[in-house]
């Protein structure tokens, strides 16, 4: 049984950090939750995908992280409901089979992208859009915090569906 409010508390416990930040989206910040802090720890890391699975919609046919911070989260979420998973990268690799994504994404797959930290949540819709130019349908874009910097706005305004764990009210910060 997902326990929100234990969870939300040890989550802060783990990752919540204070002090002068630059997010990915360029802005500036005096709080950083620290996705790694939370996602390295097997126990929170558990916790946080048992939540996290609980928000899925039915019928997925695979799972989808985008590098390098969610790929702890969508390989915990992935253990614990059974589904396959693909890596979007951010970029091509330069070497090898230079793909995209990672992984086998089924043909016409019903997708759930998995997040960590959403500011403005400009690399999830990036990575929706990619999935969904590959054929999949996303159904929902599901993150761990929404830091209520205009990320759940951006991903509905994009066309997309997103549901957060926890928010920075709900954590209270």
């Amino acid at each position: 049984m997902f326990d929100a409010a234990t969870v939300g508390a040890r989550l802060v416990k783990a990752a919540y950090l204070e002090g002068d930040f630059t997010l990915s989206s360029g802005q500036k910040s005096r709080y950083y939750m620290d996705k790694y802090r939370f996602s390295t720890e097997p126990k929170l890391l558990r916790d946080i995908a048992i939540g996290l699975a609980g928000l899925l919609p039915p019928d997925l046919t695979c799972l989808a992280g985008v590098e390098l911070g969610a790929v702890p989260l969508v390989t915990a979420v992935s253990l614990e409901t059974g589904l396959p998973f693909v890596i979007v990268r951010k970029g091509a690799k330069e070497y090898g089979t230079a793909k995209l994504i990672e992984g086998v994404l089924p043909e016409k797959a019903r997708v759930a992208l998995i997040e960590d930290v959403l500011t403005t949540a400009a690399q999830a819709i990036r990575a929706a859009q990619l999935l969904t130019e590959l054929g999949a349908r996303v159904e929902k874009i599901v993150y761990v915090v929404n830091r209520e910097q205009g990320a759940q706005e951006n991903i509905t305004a994009a066309g997309f569906v997103g549901a957060a764990l926890f928010s920075k009210t709900s954590l209270g910060i």
